[in-house]
């Protein structure tokens, strides 16, 4: 994480015309004072009802409760890109946000020939919600029990195991990225949403697959699936007996998936320090948290400074996988 950086200091004077000049940019339109003094449009890039969505809708209703009416607003299609380019579009005023993940900032802009936009350039940080690491799990019928046994296994049968997830996402170049670092032949099916994928492991229709460790932690209970490894830098709490991908050997896979808010280039700083100020009280909530939580993230408080920081730090990691394993869209 980058860390912490100083802020900017102002030096008053005395002169009555730059004091009145000062006090109209406070409570004027670059300013927060009167922010937001009508309904704020939180953008969704996914469908009603997934992790990503209950997640800003959780962090939405906060928001509404402690800074003013926040609408969300769910808009579908190419990976994300459709509502980053109508959020990046939008008029820098603070009244549109995105609830932006690893995939719609860092993934899709890259693999998308038609983004048309620039992660870094296009929008401002507002805020770090949370991460999520991705657990490797198989279907219990497959006759393994490590990372180390699924390798050997894929080697000896190349061609025949496969993978689901939805295509330009984590887990889709969590996959990739292990074929790369195992040597092995593993097919990728691409799914529409990452449930269906998830079931379909369930019912033996696909071997493996990478997705979050919430969605997945109840089939592991039940026995129906089996995980073999975490890709987070450390060993999951629900789940403490299943080794992280750097015990099992494998260091260089891809970083936790993560979600945010951003907002259009040129946003006042003034006004999103406002909105980063109540997100960061909100993630501080013991029952915030908790909601977040029990989706799978982990809850990851940050300057609005700082988090500008990791979008270009991640824009990097997740471009060097996509290249090094060749992954494109058709």
């Amino acid at each position: 994480m980058p860390k912490s950086l100083s802020g900017w200091r102002v030096r008053f004077c005395t002169c009555a015309a730059l004091t009145l000049a000062f006090a109209i940019l406070l409570t004027g339109p670059a300013g927060a004072a009167g922010f937001p003094d009508r309904p704020v449009k939180l953008i969704v890039p996914f469908a009603p009802g997934g992790p990503p969505d209950v997640a800003a809708r959780i962090i939405g209703d906060w928001l509404s409760s402690h800074l003013g009416p926040v609408v969300v607003e769910n808009h579908i299609g190419a990976g994300g890109t459709l509502a980053a380019r109508l959020v990046a579009g939008a008029p820098p005023d603070g009244y549109t946000l995105m609830a932006a993940t690893s995939g719609v900032l860092a993934i899709s802009p890259q693999l998308y020939k038609n983004a048309a936009i620039d992660p870094v350039k296009d929008f401002t940080a507002v805020a770090l919600l949370s991460s999520t690491p991705q657990v490797l799990a198989v279907n219990a019928s497959l006759p393994v029990h490590s990372v180390k046994e699924l390798v050997a296994y894929a080697k000896a049968n190349p061609g025949k195991l496969n993978y689901g997830a939805v295509i330009g996402t984590p887990p889709h170049l969590s996959g990739e990225m292990f074929k790369h670092l195992t040597g092995t032949d593993i097919v990728f099916v691409p799914y529409k949403g990452a449930s269906q994928a998830t079931t379909d492991v369930l019912t033996g229709q696909m071997n493996m697959t990478f997705e979050g460790a919430t969605g997945i932690t109840p089939y592991l209970k039940s026995g129906k699936l089996r995980a073999l490894a975490v890709t987070s830098p450390h060993r999951l709490s629900e789940i403490p007996d299943v080794p992280t991908m750097i015990e099992a050997g494998y260091p260089g896979m891809p970083p936790d998936a993560w979600q945010a808010i951003v907002a259009p280039a040129g946003t006042p700083a003034a006004i999103v320090a406002k909105i980063n100020g109540v997100v960061n009280q909100g993630l501080a909530d013991p029952q915030v948290r908790s909601r977040i939580t029990g989706l799978g993230g982990v809850p990851q408080p940050m300057s609005p400074k700082d988090f500008a920081l990791f979008i270009a730090e991640q824009v990097k990691r997740w471009g060097d996988i996509i290249r090094v394993t060749g992954v494109k869209l058709e």
